[in-house]
C-alpha cells in the first residue's frame, strides 16, 4: 500500500484545520479558491532547488532545506497551495550518471519530514514535469524517460507521504505529424503505467497542439483529471466553448474526492526586444506568453463566474512571471476592488 493510501482519510481534515485557523481566515468555510504559484520565489532570496552541474555533486538534500525555508516563506504569506521545481531531485533519472539514481532512498527521512511540514501548515503541493516528457513520443527510448521522469516525481511525493491532492500535471504531448494518433498514443501508453504512477497524474491542455476538447477526449477513456488552463483556452479553442461551460466540464473530471486545480494567467502586453547578428529590433507580444501580473478584474470575473456556477471549490495556479509577487499583489487588488470576494480567495 502507497503512502498516499495509508494517509489519505487523516491529511484532508488537517489542511482544512489550518486553512481555518490561520489569522487571515474570517470564516469556518475552506475558501472557493485557494491560489498559488510556481517555483521561484521572489520575494526573498530563496531557491527552489538544488541546480548545481553534476560536476559538483548535487543533492536531494540540499533541495529538500531550501524546499523547507520556501515552506516557511509560504506559512508568513499564508500561501497554501505551491508548484515545486521538476528538478527536486537533480539528475535522479540521468542514464549516465547512477550515483545520483538513490537520492529519493538516501533521503527517506528528510523526505518525511519535509511532509510533515506539508502537513502542518496545510499545503497543497503539485509539480509539472518539463517539456521533454513525452508520453506519446513515438520514439521508444524518449518515452522510456519521460516514464522514469514521471515514476521519479511519484515517488518523491510518496516519500512525503503528501494526500491525493499532490498530483504531478503533464501536457499530451508533441503532435508528431500526426496528431490523432499521438493522442491515442497517449492513452495506450498512460493507461500501461504503474497504478500509483496513473492515480497521482492529470492532464494541461495546450495552446497550439492539444485542446481542451483532446485533453477531454483523453479524460473519457483513461480517467486522468483535467486541468483547465484559462489562457490557453484563449489561444487554441476549436471548439468555440466559453469559459462559462469549460470551468464545470473540466472540473467535472476530478474525482469527488479530490480538490481540482486549473492554470489562470494574464496575456504578455509589453514589447518583445529581439536580438539578433544584425542588432536589435522590436516585435509586438506574444499573446500566449505570460505577463508579470496577472489582470485583477479578469480574475474577479472568473471568481463571479464560479459563484453564479456554484461549482465546487477549486485551486488556481497563477502563472505570472512576478510569481509570488503576481500572487500577493492579486490579492490586495481583489480585496480593494472587490471585498465581497476576498474572503473566497487565500
Amino acid at each position: 500500500m502507497t503512502p498516499e493510501m495509508t494517509t489519505e482519510p487523516a491529511l484532508e481534515p488537517n489542511t482544512e484545520r489550518a486553512q481555518d485557523t490561520s489569522p487571515s481566515s474570517s470564516t469556518t468555510r475552506p475558501p472557493l479558491m485557494r491560489l498559488g504559484f510556481p517555483v521561484r520565489v521572489l520575494g526573498e532570496p530563496l531557491r527552489s532547488h538544488d541546480s548545481r552541474r553534476w560536476q559538483n555533486a548535487p543533492h536531494l538534500s540540499v533541495s529538500l532545506a531550501y524546499l523547507r525555508d520556501i515552506f516557511e516563506y509560504l506559512h508568513r504569506k499564508q500561501i497554501r497551495f505551491y508548484r515545486v521545481a521538476g528538478q527536486l531531485a537533480p539528475y535522479v533519472t540521468h542514464p549516465g550518471l547512477p550515483d545520483f539514481h538513490r537520492q529519493i532512498e538516501e533521503c527517506a527521512s528528510d523526505l518525511a519530514a519535509v511532509g510533515d511540514l506539508v502537513r502542518h501548515y496545510g499545503l497543497r503541493v503539485t509539480m509539472h514535469p518539463g517539456y521533454y516528457v513525452q508520453l506519446n513520443s513515438p520514439d521508444d527510448w524518449q518515452t522510456r524517460r519521460a516514464q522514469t521522469e514521471l515514476t521519479a516525481a511519484v515517488l518523491l511525493m510518496d516519500a512525503m507521504g503528501l494526500d491525493q491532492d499532490a498530483v504531478v500535471v503533464v501536457h499530451v504531448g508533441g503532435a508528431y505529424s500526426e496528431a490523432a494518433s499521438a493522442r491515442e498514443r497517449f492513452v495506450r501508453r498512460f493507461l500501461a503505467l504503474p497504478e500509483p504512477v496513473r492515480r497521482r497524474m492529470a492532464l494541461e491542455h495546450d495552446d497550439r497542439r492539444y485542446s481542451l476538447e483532446d485533453a477531454l477526449w483523453i479524460h473519457r477513456r483513461t480517467g486522468i483529471p483535467v486541468v483547465l488552463d484559462t489562457l490557453h483556452l484563449r489561444c487554441l479553442n476549436p471548439a468555440e466553448r466559453t469559459l462559462e461551460d469549460a470551468l464545470p466540464a473540466a472540473l467535472a473530471t476530478w474525482p469527488p474526492a479530490r480538490r481540482p486545480k486549473i492554470h489562470f494567467s494574464s496575456p504578455r502586453t509589453t514589447l518583445r526586444t529581439i536580438r539578433t547578428a544584425l542588432g536589435e529590433r522590436i516585435q509586438p507580444p506574444l499573446p500566449n506568453q505570460h505577463s508579470d501580473f496577472i489582470d485583477p478584474f479578469a480574475f474577479i470575473d472568473l471568481v463571479q463566474l464560479a459563484q453564479r456556477l456554484r461549482v465546487r471549490p477549486f485551486d488556481v495556479m497563477l502563472e505570472a512571471k512576478a510569481k509570488d509577487m503576481a500572487l500577493l499583489r492579486l490579492r490586495e487588488q481583489v480585496a480593494h476592488f472587490a471585498p465581497k470576494l476576498a474572503d473566497q480567495v487565500k
